[in-house]
């Protein structure tokens, strides 16, 4: 591992290099509020925060990433359109000794723009690319709003695409339910039993027999939670071809301009998916327009599913091999500037690089 002033200096020609294309540099307070932010950031974030308590402003944690608060500064009164830069620590609590560094260096780029959202990607990847052209990594794309278009176009209940909407980031769960709304999940005679015990009585009735409540729910919740599931059991299987053309989705793996060909055959098949296709075909363009050779993109439909859970459309990443952690990761978050924007938002993108990552490969120069 290259030692830190050789890192450092690698994340300083990074910001130099967001700096040139027109980033403003900014700065994130080390200490965080953990409460409002903990539930922003994936599983796996989550569970790697390190969290303290101050005796002044509740519970904190050390900065895990620069996104969220960004996206907080922007959102309480940036201008716009707005492109920031920013380089500093981050740090993930590791469960083994080694596994992973549990401090480093993180440079990022941020753009904030309503114009033109294809472009504002395509601008964020192919400042990003470039920066690192002399490494020679592999890109790899993907889009989260197109499982999401998948999942809202689904002929199922507002409440089994919401319960799936919550699971896209778990792929184990959403595996699940996908099989289960859809007919393929082996019987299972536990739930069995318990929906035949709630058709045999009225909720209320069944929460008087159980004696006094324990935990946090209310009466009227648990009764709610009984009619629901009740409802969920009596709603027919999502369509077979329906499940076909999700599992289809995930299992995508293609050079872009194939995997655009392949989804929109699937948009023929399921209209709902049509305008995540417009819109993955717009950045193509774009980017191309970059200079980025769009055939050498590897696109994978499931990437990034298992990071931040904040990302809602494009994903990429940039790839030096299976035994190191991505060099660079980045993508779309929309929906988290209307979180932190208290009834404002505005399309948002932006992307990470880890300098020690980049003098371990032998750096720039």
């Amino acid at each position: 591992m290259a030692d830190k002033p050789a890192i450092r200096a690698e994340g300083q020609r990074l910001l130099d290099a967001f700096r040139a294309a027109g980033a403003v540099p900014v700065e994130a307070d080390i200490l965080q509020p953990a409460e409002a932010l903990l539930d922003l950031y994936g599983e796996d974030i989550r569970a790697r925060a390190y969290v303290t308590a101050d005796p002044l402003r509740g519970e904190m944690m050390l900065r895990p990433d620069f996104t969220v608060p960004v996206v907080q500064m922007h959102m309480a009164g940036g201008a716009e359109p707005a492109r920031y830069a920013y380089l500093g620590e981050v740090f993930r609590r590791q469960e083994r000794p080694g596994a992973r560094a549990s401090e480093y260096l993180q440079a990022g780029f941020e753009l904030f723009d309503r114009a033109d959202p294809p472009a504002a990607d395509a601008e964020v990847f192919a400042c990003i690319h470039a920066a690192l052209a002399p490494l020679g990594l592999r890109a790899v794309t993907g889009d989260i709003g197109i499982l999401a278009d998948a999942v809202r176009g689904l002929s199922t209940t507002e409440r089994r695409k919401a319960a799936l909407m919550r699971h896209i980031w778990r792929p184990g769960r959403f595996r699940r339910l996908l099989d289960r709304f859809g007919g393929r999940a082996a019987p299972d005679p536990r739930r069995a039993a318990l929906i035949e015990r709630l058709a045999a009585d009225t909720p209320e009735a069944l929460i008087a027999a159980a004696g006094p409540l324990i935990g946090k729910r209310a009466a009227n919740e648990i009764a709610a939670r009984c009619t629901a599931l009740l409802e969920d059991a009596a709603e027919p299987a999502i369509p077979a071809p329906e499940v076909e053309t999700v599992e289809a989705i995930l299992a995508l793996r293609a050079k872009a301009p194939a995997a655009l060909e392949a989804l929109r055959g699937h948009a023929a098949a399921m209209p709902a998916l049509a305008p995540a296709v417009a819109r993955l075909a717009a950045r193509h363009a774009a980017l191309a327009a970059r200079g980025v050779d769009v055939a050498a993109l590897d696109f994978e439909a499931a990437y990034g599913r298992t990071t931040m859970e904040y990302y809602d459309g494009f994903v990429f990443g940039l790839l030096a091999g299976d035994d190191m952690p991505p060099v660079a990761t980045g993508g779309r978050y929309d929906a988290l500037t209307a979180v932190l924007g208290q009834g404002r938002a505005i399309p948002a993108v932006g992307g990470v690089i880890r300098p020690g990552l980049v003098a371990a490969l032998g750096g720039l120069r």
